[in-house]
C-alpha cells in the first residue's frame, strides 16, 4: 500500500508497510501512481501524452524512471507487502503487564471550563480526593503488576491534581523508597491548570517531575472564555506569568503547554502561534471531546477549515526553525527512521491493559475517558484486575480489529485510534472515530512534509 500526496510544493510518496517516504518529481509521482494497475507501455504511452509540453522528458526518460521506481520495489521501498497483519493475532495472548497508571488524585478542581469532558473534575460523580493509602495501594499495585518492566509510569491527573499536592508529594517520596529495593524507576507526569502553582511546586516538580503538562487554550479571550474561575472570571492572568516561569525553570526537561480548540476557534494556529510568542517551545492542542450537539463541538463545516489550519501550522513551523525560533508540536512529532516497535504501530496506548487510570477511591479503569462508566469498572487496586473479560477485549483492540481500518494508510501511525474515543463515538471500543481519523491523517501528512522538508534542507 502506498499513499501519494502534494502539500508546500512537495510530491511525497509513502510506502506504508515499509515506512519509506520519498519526495519526488511529478514524472516519477505519476508514474509511481500508474505503476501497479499498468503495463510499461500504457505509461509510457500516458507520460507523453501528458508531458508532450516539456522537451526534456522523452521516452528515453520516462523508461529510465519506471526502471527506478522497479528497483525501489525491488528493494522493498515501495509496494510493500503487509508483514504485520499476522502479528495482530497474537495479542490475546500478550502479557499482561501494567506499567503506567494515570492516578486521579483528586477529582475535584479551582476552575470550571466549559468543555470540560471530566465535568469540572468531578467525572459526573462526587468530588473527592485520593488518599496517601490509596495512592500508596495503587503505586504497590502497579509494582506487583509490572511484570520485567524496569521503567514504571504515573501521572498526576485530576481534576487538578495541585488540590491534592501534599499526597502527590508523599506518593513520589514513598515511590522512590521503593526503587532500589524492587528493581524499578519511576517516572511522573503532572498536568495542571497552573492555578496552584508556586514556587514549591516549580521546584518539586522540576526535581522529580519527568514530564509536565500545563493547561493554556492561547489568547486570552479564547482561554478566559473557556477556561474560567467559578466567579466566572477568566484565568490566563493567573496562570501564564506562573507557566512562563515554570517552563523557564525546567530548562531541558520535559514539558507540554496543551491548549484544546473547539468548534468557537477552528484558527487554532492562532493560539499556537500565540503560546510560541509567549516563550513556549513545547506545545499540544487536541481537538476538543464533547457530545456532538454541545456548542463547542467540531462540525463537519468545521474540517476543511481545521485542514487548512494543520498545514498553515506546518509552514510556519519551518519557517519559525529556519529563523531559530522554532517550537515542537506534539502531534508532528514523528521518527521516521527509528520509530515505534511494530508492538506499539499496532496497539497504540495500552489502555485497559499495559495502561490504566485510578480514581480517588482505588477503583481501576481502562483510562482516564472511561472512569465514571460503571461498564468500564475493571476492578480496583487491592483486588486487581476483576473484569477479565473486558481486559480480553482491551488486549485485541489494535489496527487490525478494526475493519473500517483495513485500507487506511495511516493505522500503522495512529494504531487504530483511540479506544475511548471511539467508544464515545459508535458504542464500542472497536469502532472508529471518523472525524478523528480525517484530523489524524491530516496531521500526518503535515508531520511527514516536515521531515521531508528537513532532510532536504
Amino acid at each position: 500500500m502506498i499513499h501519494q500526496y502534494k502539500l508546500n510544493g512537495y510530491n511525497i510518496v509513502l510506502d506504508v508497510f515499509s515506512g519509506a517516504v520519498h519526495s519526488v518529481d511529478d514524472l516519477a509521482y505519476d508514474i509511481i501512481a500508474m505503476f501497479e494497475g499498468s503495463t510499461e507501455d500504457e505509461i509510457v504511452e500516458t507520460m507523453l501524452g501528458k508531458y508532450a509540453y516539456d522537451t526534456e522528458i522523452d521516452r528515453s526518460e520516462i523508461l529510465d524512471c519506471i526502471a527506478d521506481v522497479r528497483e525501489l520495489k525491488e528493494s522493498g521501498q515501495l509496494f510493500t507487502e503487509d508483514e504485520y497483519e499476522r502479528h495482530a493475532c497474537d495479542f490475546k495472548n500478550k502479557s499482561c503487564a501494567v506499567k503506567a497508571l494515570c492516578l486521579h488524585v483528586a477529582h475535584t478542581c479551582n476552575l470550571s471550563c466549559e468543555y470540560c469532558f471530566a465535568a469540572q473534575g468531578k467525572y459526573h460523580g462526587e468530588r473527592a480526593i485520593m488518599s496517601f493509602e490509596t495512592g500508596k495501594q495503587a503505586l504497590e499495585f502497579l509494582i506487583a503488576n509490572s511484570g520485567n518492566q524496569h521503567y514504571l509510569e504515573v501521572d498526576f491527573f485530576g481534576g487538578e491534581p495541585l488540590m491534592n499536592w501534599d499526597v502527590v508529594k508523599q506518593l513520589v517520596a514513598y515511590a522512590r523508597s521503593r526503587e532500589a529495593e524492587t528493581g524499578k524507576r519511576f517516572r511522573f507526569t503532572l498536568t495542571t491548570n497552573g492555578v496552584l502553582v508556586d514556587d514549591d511546586v516549580i521546584e518539586f516538580a522540576n526535581r522529580e517531575m519527568n514530564n509536565v503538562v500545563m493547561s493554556l487554550d492561547g489568547r486570552p479571550e479564547i482561554h478566559d472564555a473557556l477556561r474560567k474561575t467559578p466567579n466566572g472570571k477568566g484565568s490566563y492572568d493567573i496562570i501564564v506569568p506562573k507557566f512562563q516561569k515554570f517552563a523557564k525553570a525546567r530548562g531541558d526537561r520535559e514539558y507540554y503547554v496543551r491548549g484544546t480548540y473547539t468548534h468557537r476557534n477552528v484558527e487554532f494556529t492562532e493560539d499556537i502561534f500565540h503560546m510560541a510568542d509567549l516563550g513556549f517551545t513545547e506545545l499540544s492542542m487536541e481537538p476538543v471531546v464533547c457530545a456532538p450537539d454541545d456548542p463547542y463541538a467540531l462540525t463537519e463545516d468545521d474540517l476543511p477549515i481545521l485542514f487548512e489550519q494543520y498545514e498553515i501550522l506546518a509552514e510556519e513551523m519551518i519557517k519559525r526553525k529556519k529563523e531559530g525560533r522554532g517550537f515542537t508540536f506534539y502531534h508532528y512529532m514523528i521518527d521516521l527512521e527509528s520509530g515505534p516497535c511494530i508492538y506499539k504501530r499496532i496497539s497504540g496506548c495500552g489502555s485497559g491493559t499495559e495502561y490504566l487510570a485510578v480514581t480517588p477511591w482505588g477503583e481501576l479503569y481502562p483510562c482516564h475517558q472511561f472512569v465514571g462508566d460503571p461498564k468500564y469498572s475493571m476492578g480496583n487496586v487491592w483486588d486487581g484486575v476483576i473484569n477479565i473479560g473486558l481486559r480480553d477485549k482491551f488486549k485485541r483492540c489494535n489496527a487490525y480489529a478494526r475493519p473500517d481500518c483495513a485500507e487506511c494508510w495511516a493505522k500503522l501511525y495512529c494504531s487504530g485510534g483511540c479506544a475511548a474515543n471511539a467508544y464515545h463515538a459508535t458504542g464500542d471500543i472497536t469502532g472508529t472515530y471518523e472525524y478523528g481519523c480525517e484530523l489524524f491523517r491530516k496531521r500526518m501528512e503535515c508531520a511527514i512534509m516536515i521531515k521531508v522538508a528537513e532532510s532536504e534542507e
